[in-house]
């Protein structure tokens, strides 16, 4: 079976491109896969990818950013999805005739705006499935109201926590497209793991607000009061770096906590610590808590929508606080740091745990998701929206101007038509 995944920048750092990179991978042992990457604006990814998968890009930014139609904004791609500015008519273009001519027996999208691009755009032959690493609740109002109209197209929808997707069959109505939950896996470890006995609690993952390293380090700075000896080190790079680092200096942590840059693949960092932490806003997943789990640390987060509360069993192999609680993070830090036969027995707990998101039972159920989807899709199953309810649909939620949604409309019905004659 060929199976194909629409990613946005397959170059770049982040947790899509992360679970994208290693259920591709899975999947090669069996399967012919590829990654199409819209955007491209480096020679290699900054993760290794197994050349058993092939990577080809749409847009190649190092060329193309100053092509004509790169100027206009896309009127396929949802004017309310994040990332619509970096899209185009030339992106639309390239997309849309991907998707026109791939020989894929299935094509998986990664995000919102190229979900809906394959439910408008993928030949009826071609197995739909869209994947949502946010959750519906983060999506705006207008982005909602695109999705429901253009995911009756799809074939199977995955989410990466069983709450979101309870919350899509829940708030959004679409018949006869399977809404199932399939967490993010993450790699057979290859180092030893922790021992527990390293004075180091590790942190990863882009440096933004919702990620709040700012409260971590706080909280850090009570443990930091009492156990000198203890380091809390800080992985990724972004926006808040300047500022946390200002934090860092004006708390007098210059000698506890470090900004250690972005660090790929970050295996070899986690193994050298004895507790990870999070203290996230909001986390449709919590990738990191699995790498750090999967490395024998027990975890300290946030029990913030969605992904923590599915992932750490409280008080067994991790710990779990109120967002935006800074002296319960420092609490449950300082706990774990105080007790060193506890902390070894949950992170022996946790790395046994966290197995269930080896990538082999997540692939076994990736394979029998595809093959639903694929048998749906060869059985028939009519697309739920006509013409005129996806013009409307397109005109509601504010694709783009009115008269470009229009226009969207018209031409991805022409492409979906020849692909089904």
């Amino acid at each position: 079976m060929k199976i194909s995944f629409l990613l946005h920048n397959a170059y770049g750092i982040g947790g899509t491109i992360t679970t994208t990179f290693n259920l591709a991978q899975a999947l090669a042992t069996r399967h012919d896969v590829e990654i199409i990457s819209v955007l491209r604006h480096r020679e290699r990814p900054n993760f290794t990818l197994d050349p058993r998968v092939s990577l080809r890009p749409l847009v190649d930014l190092r060329d193309e950013k100053d092509h004509p139609l790169h100027a206009r904004p896309a009127r396929v791609f949802p004017a309310a999805e994040y990332r619509h500015q970096q899209y185009s008519e030339l992106t639309d273009q390239r997309i849309g005739e991907c998707l026109r001519v791939t020989d894929a027996d299935v094509v998986i999208g990664t995000r919102p705006g190229l979900n809906v691009h394959l439910a408008l755009q993928a030949p009826s032959h071609v197995a739909r499935i869209g994947q949502e690493h946010l959750t519906l609740d983060n999506h705006p109002p207008a982005l909602r109201t695109a999705l429901r109209r253009a995911y009756r197209r799809l074939d199977a929808l995955t989410t990466v926590t069983e709450a979101d997707a309870a919350s899509y069959r829940r708030k959004v109505r679409l018949p006869g497209v399977r809404v199932e939950a399939l967490p993010n896996s993450v790699p057979d470890p290859v180092l030893p793991a922790a021992d527990g006995h390293a004075k180091v609690v590790v942190a990863a993952g882009r440096l933004v607000p919702v990620k709040r390293y700012d409260l971590l380090i706080e909280a850090f700075a009570r443990v930091a009061a009492t156990h000198p000896a203890w380091q809390l080190r800080i992985y990724g790079k972004g926006e808040e770096h300047d500022r946390l680092r200002r934090l860092i200096h004006g708390l007098g942590l210059s000698e506890n906590v470090f900004l250690m840059g972005a660090a790929a693949p970050m295996e070899a960092e986690w193994v050298k610590g004895s507790i990870g932490a999070a203290a996230s806003t909001f986390e449709p997943f919590g990738m990191t808590i699995v790498e750090a789990m999967r490395c024998g640390l027990p975890v300290v987060s946030t029990d913030c929508p969605y992904g923590p509360g599915e992932i750490i069993k409280d008080g067994v192999d991790g710990r779990l606080v109120p967002v935006g609680d800074r002296d319960a993070l420092g609490d449950a830090l300082l706990e774990l740091v105080s007790d060193g036969e506890r902390r070894r027995g949950m992170g022996r707990t946790a790395m046994e745990n966290a197995r269930r998101f080896a990538p082999g039972p997540v692939v076994e159920q990736a394979e029998r998701l595809i093959a639903g989807a694929v048998a749906a899709r060869t059985g028939g199953r009519p697309a739920a929206a006509g013409s005129q309810g996806l013009q409307r649909a397109l005109i509601s939620s504010g694709f783009a101007a009115r008269d470009a949604a229009h226009a969207a409309a018209g031409t991805a019905l022409r492409v979906v038509r020849k692909g089904q004659k």
